[in-house]
């Protein structure tokens, strides 16, 4: 059961449902699927739909837009299951490897590329075009260097102090 509010309904009351009535919920009260769409009443708007549909879900997932990704492709599941199978080979096909491609997504191997695409790219804004050739040669070469030999930790200088070993329980305060 699911608590709904009728607000059309002068006086406060809360209905509860059991969710049947949800095709007439509002849009903010539940993530629309992209299987709800108007879908076109001829093959030719359907397969050409399909194929726009294709591109889509292609530059979603090349730029990394999952949310849009996901809605596109159960979209195109709709256009495909419209369809005469016989009809949409090819575009069956192209749907699959998308779909591996979107769920290949969270993989270690995609994440350390995504995190090797970053670095690269903060690097390449960080070096800065407009410096000369020899300035970043040198500034490099300094850099390895710096790389090759590593700091000396700095030594802590605790001085004379006394350390009353009686107190920590190590022995007498004579002995000290």
């Amino acid at each position: 059961m699911v608590r709904r509010s009728q607000s059309s309904n002068p006086r406060p009351l809360v209905v509860l449902t059991a969710g049947t009535d949800w095709g007439t919920r509002a849009a903010k009260q539940r993530r629309a699927s992209g299987a709800e769409f108007p879908m076109p009443r001829k093959q030719g708007a359907k397969v050409a739909a399909l194929r726009k549909t294709i591109r889509l879900v292609g530059t979603a997932i090349k730029a990394e837009r999952w949310r849009e990704a996901r809605y596109q492709l159960s979209h195109a599941r709709a256009l495909v299951n419209a369809l005469p199978a016989a009809q949409t080979t090819q575009e069956r096909e192209q749907l699959a490897r998308l779909r591996q491609r979107f769920a290949a997504r969270d993989t270690p191997a995609a994440k350390a590329a995504r995190r090797s695409k970053k670095t690269k790219s903060t690097s390449s804004a960080r070096s800065g075009s407009k410096k000369s050739a020899a300035k970043s040669t040198a500034k490099k070469r300094s850099t390895a260097k710096a790389m090759q030999k590593p700091k000396p930790v700095p030594v802590r200088d605790l001085g004379d102090r006394y350390i009353n070993r009686a107190a920590l329980g190590y022995g007498t305060a004579e002995e000290t």
